[in-house]
């Protein structure tokens, strides 16, 4: 069993917007798979369905971002799993958007859900995809940190949304990659080389 995780905010009114992309990318691999993510465990939206012909159980945190780590501790827990069996999706402010990047291991980067994720399972040893949804604006002159939550938590515009739907397809082959290949292997197909968007990365 292999736990498949969107981070993301519950509600309508954060379902479109960039800090969702890891919600939105799970919900996609849903629809593949036709499964209906709409079981409760572990403080998360589940089901339980095959990827890739691997059983995985898909879950969207109903915590909220900040407090993710409590709903992916609690599902680990619960499924005897090991942080190797874990993949978690998520934004990424420093890359652009319409890409992604496989990571086995990283810091936070002021991500407060992955933050979050590390804190509770007590390492920094897992896998994520990192789907990039870019910079936010900057016409009002504002720098682009001080703009970053309100970009983040703001619906995306009908271009936005395009480009971050044709990079939802590329997450569902990447986490196959994952489950089929092993993280090393996929790491090497999907990490092409793109721009980073500030100094984070």
């Amino acid at each position: 069993m292999k736990l498949i995780v969107g981070l993301g905010n519950p509600g309508p009114e954060y379902a479109f917007t960039p800090h969702n992309a890891g919600f939105l990318a799970v919900d996609r691999i849903a629809a593949v798979c036709d499964a209906q993510i709409a079981n409760r465990r572990g403080h998360a939206l589940t089901a339980r369905t095959k990827l890739a012909g691997h059983d995985v159980l898909l879950a969207k945190p109903q915590t909220f971002m900040n407090e993710s780590g409590l709903s992916v501790a609690a599902l680990v827990k619960e499924l005897e799993l090991g942080v190797q069996d874990l993949v978690v999706l998520y934004d990424e402010l420093a890359l652009p958007l319409g890409t992604l990047r496989i990571r086995e291991r990283g810091s936070a980067a002021g991500h407060n859900g992955v933050k979050s994720v590390s804190a509770m399972l007590g390492t920094e040893e897992w896998t994520r995809v990192r789907i990039g949804v870019g910079k936010p604006p900057t016409e009002t002159g504002r720098a682009v940190k001080a703009g970053g939550k309100e970009y983040l938590l703001s619906p995306l515009r009908k271009q936005g949304l395009a480009e971050l739907d044709e990079v939802l397809d590329q997450a569902v082959r990447a986490v196959e990659a994952i489950l089929t290949q092993g993280v090393k292997s996929a790491m090497n197909e999907f990490n092409k080389k793109v721009e980073t968007v500030n100094s984070e990365e």
